[in-house]
């Protein structure tokens, strides 16, 4: 079994075991660091959602630096048992999580949160699938961070306010239009 660094806040340095499951690719060191300097380092009090949480270290890196509440949502059985592991390792209280699917919850929740991280499986669409629910689910004045195979420039309304690229990843942080 491999495993992922968290890279900063009160668990940095933590391990946290990766399951093998075909497709899960934890978001590399550099880019979650260039990430959270974008948000900054402190996300006290921020409501967020790590929708295709597979590892969770998205998550589990924003409940290390503050955030009040990470809902991961994961499908697969693995990834999920390896999600509960962690968040019982970490004691970590403030994180939720939940076994379903992406699009489904995004329809259905009646939550709306500050931040979303969107790092789906790529190469299968699911962006797209899930970009018409992202208003109802992303607070007004909220962010959304878009990992990819390929370059976005927007989504509905949302549009890139800093991107990066390393090796195959291309990452995006967006705001909405409207703000």
């Amino acid at each position: 079994m491999s495993r992922v660094r968290i890279v900063g806040g009160q668990w940095r340095s933590r391990l946290l075991d990766v399951a093998q499951v075909q497709g899960l690719r934890p978001t590399p060191d550099r880019v979650r660091e260039t990430v959270f300097n974008w948000l900054g380092q402190d996300l006290d009090g921020q409501h967020c959602l790590d929708l295709f949480a597979g590892t969770g270290i998205l998550g589990f890196e924003a409940a290390s630096r503050g955030a009040a509440g990470v809902v991961l949502v994961e499908r697969d059985a693995r990834a999920l048992d390896a999600l509960h592991k962690s968040a019982k390792t970490l004691q970590a209280s403030q994180v939720e999580i939940v076994r379903g699917d992406a699009v489904r919850f995004a329809q259905t929740t009646p939550r709306r949160f500050d931040g979303v991280f969107l790092d789906p499986p790529y190469k299968q669409g699911w962006i797209e699938r899930v970009a018409p629910w992202l208003d109802r689910i992303v607070q007004p004045g909220g962010w959304l961070y878009v990992e990819a195979e390929a370059p976005v420039t927007s989504l509905g309304k949302w549009h890139v306010v800093r991107q990066g690229h390393a090796g195959q990843v291309h990452f995006h942080l967006m705001r909405g239009s409207d703000e």
